[in-house]
């Protein structure tokens, strides 16, 4: 079986990449929405093993991920973890047998709900994941703010009672 790890990328459009994890990729992987990993998949931060410190924002993605001693660990030893372990300590999203399918159900579920609600849902995370409260509720506000009574918001809530309107493509 092969052992790999899919990373779901969303962005404002839905796009996706497959990391295979033979010595690199999984800091790349930690900066997606979401990952998925089958158990027996083989995970590692190596570069302690060549002397330097992690990079390409591991400083931010695993903090966002995991605690901070299990950061430390992670990256001062190298050790490699299987995808089991790294779902337990929520570096991967879900284990499955076959991640790929994973990936592909969760984005037909995304691409099913209004693209203006899925962007907004993403803006507000990733601008208020370590804010303040005041903030957060700020943020919130102002994104429902632009949702309700668009179209978008209108064609989703409709769906909910077997309406199927089209939604309109977000210009962004």
């Amino acid at each position: 079986m092969m052992r790999y790890i899919h990373t779901s990328l969303y962005i404002s459009k839905q796009t996706f990449d497959d990391f295979h994890l033979n010595k690199k990729g999984l800091q790349v992987a930690l900066g997606a929405d979401m990952r998925f990993s089958t158990p027996d998949c083989r995970l590692s931060i190596m570069e302690s093993r060549w002397g330097l410190i992690p990079d390409m924002g591991a400083s931010i993605t695993l903090r966002e991920l995991v605690r901070i001693d299990v950061a430390k660990e992670l990256t001062m030893t190298g050790r490699v973890i299987t995808g089991a372990e790294a779902e337990r300590i929520g570096l991967v999203t879900r284990c499955v047998d076959d991640p790929m399918k994973e990936a592909m159900d969760v984005a037909k579920d995304i691409v099913e709900r209004s693209p203006d609600s899925v962007a907004a849902t993403k803006e507000l995370f990733q601008s208020t994941w370590v804010a303040d409260e005041e903030s957060c509720l700020k943020k919130e506000t102002d994104l429902q703010l632009k949702l309700i009574a668009t179209w978008n918001q209108i064609a989703a809530s409709g769906r909910q009672f077997g309406v199927n309107l089209p939604y309109f493509q977000r210009k962004d």
